[in-house]
């Protein structure tokens, strides 16, 4: 078989913050990813990096009294400790405030400039006159200009969910110095992501590089429509990369953030005798990128176009996980759920942290829960009831005799486990680790099934049965042995101890397919401990904070809201509009890809029955169609709609739809949209078919779907 070359990145971890439960999902996902890949034999490499420029990483050195420098080394440092404490291996972990980052910002920048898709233009932001910096709408806070409701930041408010610009809030106030901002103009380079839309159109909706969810949610949430011009400079002050031929603006975090992979990648490569090109120029690379959902679109739409300009590889992949909640809440500093990496190491053990994730990955977007009863019972029942079981009750009758010469009969257990290999290989390959876990833990149960049946423990009694008893001791100490191999990229601590057992370290996936005989073990030592929940509550009561006594004002979103396997600089910046590229903590409510509906979340959805009255082309869109919809009586919505290539406006009039009623205006290029239709998509040989959703015949336009 042909060795892989594949690159390996995790999202970049925001060096204005400490790593917490929520982040570690991406990156224990990544590395038992990569722990996969090395272990079935293939090369390779994991690169990480702090994303260390902004404005609020400028404003904390500030308020700190230290240079930025200092504080993204004091973090960076943080972040590389709590990445040990859980296992998390890179080849490299660099920073975005290096040389090698610099560089390749200019090498970027001068190709895209080249491909002639920058231009500039005058920008009208708010200003703090007191930090002296723009100000983005997260770092702006008032009075929601819908309701009232005070303390709402400059996009969206919590209460009414109304969205806005942060220009309209009442009584606005800057979250840095409290003071009111002013409204200033500046000048902006941008990048005009519509010159590449075919581009990005045929990198999204063809072949494997997103899951399905994301490439259709792409499909009609941004293509359908022009694609929005992406600000890609910030003006002085700002902490981050001067833009070489336009003196005083800076590139903003997001321009050189994921230009952070390649410089990561660069230090991985001096270090290692390699060439940059063979690794971000080279077709038989795969490059493979993880993050959360809330950074999909950075990832997706904006991206490929810098590494196309610059020529650079584009994602083979990009793997993109959901959100975590505790006990089914949005993790929380005052009920203790907003739990650091470190004081999670100070009380339980990272391996529970990283089966317990990997019982809840799969390949789809879903949120993950940690439900910490649940935690509790999983690794009780599982790592210690059925795989650390194996050795703990049959190592110590062979001590002294060692494995058997010759593997016993055992009734096919070794080679079904064996057999087990291939899919649970394709399992970790697609990331479905939910799916080998489960496959894993009913291979522990057969195997537990035989320890118990066979009583060696009865049989070790009577010396006459020495034999019998070094025979079932192999085939579970065999078997346990493979389990392990196939938890060895989710638990390598216990890999290693169970190699050191018996004598034979772990480091292939082909192991499992071999039985080890006529060998000597050592002394069983103590494996894994059960969980003592006296602990988690000591780590929940640890991480509980009284934000009664926290002032109002800060430089971030406060912990309830919700989090994300990373959490970015993202459009936390000064001078990011709202529009299609506002990712980030603060996008995260509005984020489609990021709902968790319960039935009252659900219940605020107003459906309609509409009547199309009226459908016509809009000449200068590639996917829509404008609709008139009839909610009844004398109300009309004026509603646009991607479904052009599925029907033809002389179709659609008369026809009774269903409609979501209560959307907030969107203006667009082509007008007012009032609305939203409901479809059904994924049909037809090539997935891309659109169906309307319609009421039984009877219903009347107004009526509320129920």
């Amino acid at each position: 078989m042909t060795q892989r070359r594949i690159l390996v990145t995790a999202a970049l971890p925001y060096a204005n913050g400490h790593i917490h439960i929520g982040h570690l999902v991406e990156y224990i996902q990544t590395d038992i990813w990569v722990r996969y890949q090395k272990l079935a034999g293939n090369r390779c490499v994991f690169v990480c990096a702090d994303d260390t420029h902004g404005t609020a990483i400028m404003l904390r050195a500030r308020q700190e009294k230290r240079s930025e420098t200092a504080l993204i080394a004091d973090m960076r440092q943080a972040h590389v400790d709590d990445f040990a404490g859980f296992g998390i291996e890179f080849d490299n972990y660099g920073s975005t405030h290096c040389d090698e980052n610099r560089a390749l910002c200019g090498e970027f920048w001068g190709a895209i400039r080249k491909a002639g898709l920058v231009s500039e233009r005058e920008v009208e932001q708010l200003y703090d006159p007191v930090e002296k910096t723009f100000l983005a709408d997260r770092f702006v806070k008032g009075k929601c200009p819908k309701c009232g409701t005070p303390d709402q930041y400059g996009d969206n408010c919590e209460k009414c969910f109304s969205t806005y610009n942060a220009t309209d809030l009442i009584d606005p106030y800057s979250v840095f110095s409290g003071t009111k901002p002013e409204l200033r103009p500046a000048m902006h380079w941008f990048i005009r992501t519509e010159d590449e839309h075919a581009f990005i159109e045929q990198w999204t909706q063809t072949g494997d590089h997103l899951h399905s969810d994301v490439a259709n949610w792409l499909a009609s949430a941004f293509l359908v429509d022009e694609l929005h011009d992406w600000d890609v400079s910030r003006p002085a002050k700002y902490f981050g990369f001067e833009i070489p031929d336009a003196p005083g603006n800076y590139w903003y975090v997001w321009f050189d953030a994921p230009i952070g992979y390649i410089a990561s990648t660069h230090q991985w490569c001096k270090a290692n005798n390699e060439q940059l090109a063979d690794w971000w120029q080279n077709p038989d690379v795969e490059i493979h990128h993880f993050i959360g959902k809330d950074i999909t679109r950075f990832h997706t739409l904006f991206w490929p176009v810098m590494l196309k300009a610059a020529g650079y590889t584009l994602p083979t992949k990009v793997h993109i996980h959901g959100f975590l909640t505790v006990d089914g809440e949005k993790m929380s500093k005052s009920k203790g759920t907003f739990v650091r990496a470190s004081t999670y190491l100070k009380h339980l053990d990272p391996q529970w942290l990283r089966y317990y994730y990997a019982t809840k990955l799969t390949p789809k977007l879903d949120n993950l829960d940690l439900n910490l009863d649940e935690f509790a019972e999983k690794i009780d029942g599982d790592l210690v009831g059925k795989i650390v079981n194996l050795a703990s009750r049959t190592a110590r009758f062979v001590e002294q005799s060692g494995l058997s010469a010759k593997y016993p009969e055992d009734g096919g257990l070794f080679a079904d486990t064996a057999a087990a290999g291939r899919e649970l290989a394709d399992a970790y390959q697609v990331c479905d680790f939910n799916r080998a876990m489960r496959t894993i833990m009913l291979l522990g149960d057969r195997a537990n099934k035989f320890v118990a049946d066979a009583e060696p423990w009865k049989l070790n009694k009577d010396p006459a049965n020495a034999g019998r008893v070094q025979d079932i001791c192999t085939v579970a100490l065999n078997v346990f042995r493979q389990l392990v191999t196939y938890l060895a990229p989710v638990l390598p601590k216990l890999a290693a101890e169970a190699g050191a057992l018996l004598n034979d370290p772990i480091t292939s996936w082909e192991q499992s397919q071999q039985p080890l005989v006529g060998t000597k073990i050592a002394k069983f030592e103590h494996l894994m401990n059960r969980v003592d929940r006296k602990r988690i509550t000591a780590m929940i009561e640890e991480s509980r904070e009284d934000l009664a006594a926290k002032p109002t004002t800060q430089a971030a979103p406060t912990a309830e809201t919700p989090v994300a396997g990373t959490l970015p600089a993202g459009a936390a910046e000064a001078g990011a509009a709202p529009s299609q590229w506002s990712d980030g903590p603060e996008a995260l409510a509005a984020e489609p890809l990021a709902a968790v509906c319960t039935i009252d979340d659900f219940t605020k959805v107003d459906l309609r029955v509409a009547r199309i009255v009226a459908a016509e082309h809009v000449p200068e869109a590639k996917k829509l169609l404008r609709l008139t919809l009839s909610l009844g009586g004398e109300e009309k919505r004026n509603v646009f709609a991607g479904i052009k290539s599925a029907y033809k406006p002389e179709e659609l009039v008369g026809r009774l739809i269903i409609c979501v009623a209560n959307l907030q205006p969107r203006q667009m290029k082509f007008g007012l949209s009032e609305g939203m239709v409901t479809a059904a998509g994924g049909g037809g040989p090539d997935g891309k078919e659109i169906f309307l959703l319609s009421p039984d015949s009877g219903a009347k336009p107004g009526q509320r779907v129920h």
